[in-house]
């Protein structure tokens, strides 16, 4: 299975990249506008999913695509794995350790408040 949308990582000293997933995109530039024109095509091509590993895949945050799966898309769509996942360079953010020297010192504290009026449980 491949993890789309939040594969990341490192290659022989590269940028760090993250996959987007662009099944829509790919999608309507071959003139397939919704989730369930495209389903049945899939469907016609063997591969039944549910609707909502679909609605996954459409808006752009499935979970993970097996490779079969992902074969059959291509297949129907008359594209490449690239057009379906492209890489996008992350930007680069402070280390972990230094999140709190990173932020202003004149932040203020967040309290959380319901919006009833009642209080809050003891911490």
């Amino acid at each position: 299975m491949v993890a789309a949308g939040t594969a990341a990582g490192r290659v022989r000293g590269r940028e760090e990249t993250v996959m987007k997933w662009n099944l829509r995109l790919a999608a309507a530039s071959r003139g397939i506008w919704k989730a369930s024109e495209l389903h049945k095509m899939l469907a016609e091509h063997g591969l039944v999913i549910s609707a909502g590993k679909m609605s996954g895949l459409w808006s752009g945050s499935p979970n993970a695509v097996k490779l079969a799966d992902l074969d059959v898309i291509c297949t129907v769509l008359g594209c490449e794995i690239g057009e379906l996942l492209v890489p996008e360079p992350v930007a680069d953010a402070p280390p972990a350790g230094n999140a709190l020297a990173a932020a202003p010192a004149t932040a203020a504290a967040v309290v959380p408040r319901r919006r009833d009026g009642r209080s809050l449980p003891p911490p």
